[in-house]
């Protein structure tokens, strides 16, 4: 037999073996075509929520003093740095207003600055005066966020789920009910400056005691805006009436939602998960348009973190092929929580509901132990579900005890507070429609940024502090749980990253989003590998 054939022969057996994996790995969510760009346009990075980005990272271990970086100072919360309609610049978005960052060649510079009508601006010094102090109580915390910030922790809501659309315009909210649209005055100037294109005060829909707790564009276009109570869709110019839904009596909604290519709409509220569907004329409930609602499992409030008794994620979508398990997942509310996955469209002929599960529109849901043995009270979050593929990965982030101001509690945690610890990565089978837990690390921290997974480097990412080391970023072999990346700050409160996102750019330089502003950081010469 000539080497030639035995080539082909051998290249033969192996084409059905790679259209079985092709067939078994589950699709990419379709790029929404009214995003400013395919990632980062939007809080959790795309539509789907899978706080995933497709960036290859280094390995290794990495010294950095955030003071000698590139900074753009701006908070305290810095949610993320979102993707304009240019590589070459991005939108830093804080609790304060907006920046436009030229991050062309490796750079990272302010061009123009805008604050959120009638938001307070801290300044640098203030910064420095928090952010330079050495905690070692909570009164000292506290002292600095009300004395020195002059700041209560509903200031943490601002912006936090901000979306830019095809236009480079950015969305934005405020704790305080109302909707801004931000706008380069010269999209071929930056440096002319920022500008309000349009405010409208939501208090008339929302309610008086309701927050803003999501934006989304839909695949046709329109923006959907979500508040503790209510979700409403309205043109993205913010003129004309929104159709606006209201949740039941004694449903809360603390989280975005996600939005699939045919503009269903997943929330969570705290004891219901809700898909509402935009029909391209209206905002629907009917399970005739493919609406739907399921219970799932709820709890008590835990002391540090997280918000409410019900789920603290926002919902995130997984698997998008047309014989693929299409699911949407997210944590619930149960003291120790569960992993849960809905079936997002029709459920399965014969569908049984599994075991403890509240309804058959339930596809699979296992408990979390995030490695910790004897179990806490509790092992919750408040972070979204990191999806990648069928892959899942979520933290516990709840302590003993933690400060009812948010921001106080964040700040305090690591450096005074005991932080929460353990971490899981299960995969969905989607042969037998169930969960399995593949690694935990029961002594990886997690505080409150949200984690994120580089998919081209099988690398998953959370932000913890450490008595010995202080705060460091830790990355995590996706299908092992070995540690593979630390990026270690020191005990400097700049490596906070006080609820916000884990980013890294396209060329590998990692976007921290600090306490104290977004930084760009260069991970060159590790000091281990």
């Amino acid at each position: 037999m000539s080497k030639r054939f035995r080539l082909l022969a051998g290249i033969a057996t192996l084409i059905p073996a790679f259209a079985l994996l092709a067939q078994d790995l589950p699709a990419n969510p379709k790029p929404n075509p009214y995003l400013a760009a395919e990632k980062y346009a939007i809080t959790h990075f795309d539509s789907s929520q899978s706080d995933s980005f497709p960036y290859a990272v280094p390995r290794g271990t990495f010294e950095v003093d955030l003071r000698k970086e590139k900074r753009i100072v701006a908070g305290p919360v810095n949610i993320m740095t979102l993707a304009s309609t240019s590589p070459s610049y991005m939108w830093g978005v804080s609790s304060e207003g907006v920046t436009y960052i030229d991050v062309s060649n490796g750079g990272f510079k302010e061009v123009a600055r805008m604050e959120a009508p009638d938001q307070k601006i801290i300044s640098a010094q203030l910064h420095d005066r928090v952010l330079g102090q050495h905690f070692t109580n909570v009164a000292q915390v506290r002292k600095a966020v009300t004395d020195i910030y002059g700041l209560d922790w509903t200031r943490a809501v601002n912006g936090v789920y901000s979306v830019v659309d095809t236009n480079n315009d950015v969305y934005y909210n405020t704790a305080d009910g109302f909707l801004t649209k931000f706008s380069l005055v010269d999209e071929k100037n930056p440096s002319a400056g920022i500008k309000v294109i349009k405010t409208i005060n939501m208090r008339s829909i929302i309610g008086p005691d309701a927050y803003l707790v999501g934006t989304g564009i839909t695949y046709d276009g329109k923006l959907v805006v979500a508040s503790n109570f209510t979700v409403s869709v309205l043109d993205r110019s913010l003129e004309g009436k929104a159709q606006t839904m209201r949740l039941a009596p004694g449903e809360v909604v603390t989280n975005s939602f996600a939005i699939d290519d045919q503009n269903g709409i997943y929330i969570a509220s705290n004891k219901i998960m809700h898909k509402l569907v935009w029909t391209g004329t209206k905002l629907s409930d009917d399970p005739v348009d493919g609406a739907w609602t399921s219970p799932y499992d709820t709890g008590d409030q835990p002391p540090t973190i997280k918000l409410g008794n019900g789920t603290g994620s926002t919902p995130t979508l997984m698997g998008f092929g047309r014989d693929q398990d299409q699911l949407v997942v997210i944590t619930d509310g149960a003291n120790r929580m569960h992993l849960v996955a809905f079936w997002r469209n029709e459920i399965p002929t014969g569908w049984k509901t599994p075991a403890g599960a509240k309804s058959n529109r339930i596809a699979g849901q296992i408990a979390v132990t995030a490695g910790l043995t004897p179990l806490p009270k509790f092992i919750q979050t408040e972070q979204s579900v990191v999806v990648n593929g069928y892959g899942a990965f979520v933290v516990n982030n709840i302590s003993e005890s933690g400060e009812k101001d948010k921001l106080v509690d964040v700040l305090a945690l690591g450096p005074v507070n005991q932080p929460g610890h353990g971490t899981e990565r299960f995969e969905w089978d989607a042969k037998t429609h169930r969960w399995h837990s593949v690694w935990t690390r029961s002594d990886v921290i997690s505080i409150s940024m949200v984690p994120s997974v580089s998919s081209a480097s099988g690398i998953v990412f959370v932000n913890g502090y450490y008595k010995k080391t202080g705060w460091e970023l830790t990355g995590l072999d996706w299908n092992t749980g070995k540690t593979v990346q630390r990026v270690e700050f020191g005990k400097d409160n700049l490596g906070n990253g006080a609820y916000a996102i884990i980013q890294y750019a396209p060329n590998g330089d990692l976007i921290f989003n600090s306490v104290g502003g977004p930084v760009r950081v260069h991970l060159k010469d590790p000091a281990r590998t």
